[in-house]
Order: structure tokens, then C-alpha cells, then sequence
């Protein structure tokens, strides 16, 4: 079992958590969230971008993190970047909530998405069906006003944890 947790900020009110767990390099990892500090009433993009670097805050994490380069797409079409993770969906109060799984997001293995950045977007992510060139990159999702880079937090091999970082 391996856990990786991504705390979001940025140059906005948007911020929150993002926790990754993958039980073995053949399971779908499991993506809990809990954003705040959101449009009310509002669908926004949310990916794994390419790179581990905030230095230039969101936007130094790159693009899309596609390592098979595909096009971009929703979660559930075959041809999508494995960072494509759709949208999240926020309440009256701009917050949200939720859990979803992933075959193609790896904590373990190869292409393993650990040390790279999540992002939340500033607008909907249209899941590569704009019609138009930038709509198969970023899904037309626009700025990053929130992103984190996730480390592992966990590691259980055999029923015993080997380290924490935080």
C-alpha cells in the first residue's frame, strides 16, 4: 500500500488536500479530495500536471502529465493523458468533496505519478471536446489558481510501515 497526499495553494482563496492510495501496482489508485475556496456552484478541471516544481507557482508544474502521448479526454474515454482526471464539482459555498478511482493513475510502477503536481483549474474542463487545438492539450480548463506536489506518506510492504514524510 502506498499513500501520497498533495496539500493545494495558490495566488487565490482555492486550497485544500488531495490523498492518493494504491494497494498494489495492479489495483486503480483511489483519489480522496476536499477543495475549498471555489467559484460557487461550478465545475473545475483537476489534473496531474508533468512536472514537481512550484517555483513559479502553478505554472512551472508543466502540462498534462502524459506519458503515452495521447490527446486530452475525460477519465473514463481510452484515449485521455493519465494526468486527466475530469472535473470536480463545487456547492453553494465553492467547496468540494469527494473519491474517485483510476486504473490509469500508478503511485507504483513505471509511470508512477508520484513527486508531480495536482492542479486545481480556474474554468470547466470541456474533457478534449472543444473542437479546437487547445481543447486536445488542457481541455480549454484555463488558469491554475491552486496546485501541490504529493509525496508518499505511507509506505506498507507486508503489514509494516517503512517511513513517513510530511
Amino acid at each position: 500500500m502506498v499513500k501520497a497526499v498533495a496539500v493545494l495553494r495558490g495566488d487565490s482563496n482555492v486550497k485544500g488536500t488531495v490523498v492518493f492510495e494504491q494497494a498494489s501496482e495492479s489495483s486503480a489508485t483511489v483519489i480522496t479530495y476536499s477543495l475549498s475556496g471555489n467559484d460557487p456552484n461550478a465545475l473545475r478541471g483537476f489534473h496531474i500536471h508533468q512536472f514537481g516544481d512550484n517555483t513559479n507557482g502553478c505554472t512551472s508544474a508543466g502540462p498534462h502529465f502524459n506519458p503515452f502521448g495521447k490527446s486530452h479526454g475525460s477519465p473514463t474515454d481510452t484515449e485521455r493523458h493519465v494526468g486527466d482526471l475530469g472535473n470536480i464539482t463545487t456547492d453553494a459555498q465553492g467547496n468540494a468533496s469527494g473519491m474517485m478511482e483510476d486504473i490509469f493513475i500508478k503511485l507504483i510502477g513505471e509511470h508512477s505519478v508520484l513527486g508531480r503536481t495536482v492542479v486545481v483549474h480556474a474554468g470547466t474542463d470541456d474533457l478534449g471536446k472543444g473542437g479546437n487545438e487547445e481543447s486536445k492539450k488542457t481541455g480549454n480548463a484555463g488558469p491554475r489558481p491552486a496546485c501541490g506536489m504529493y509525496l508518499i506518506s505511507q509506505f506498507f510492504a507486508n503489514g509494516y510501515g517503512y517511513g513517513i514524510l510530511n
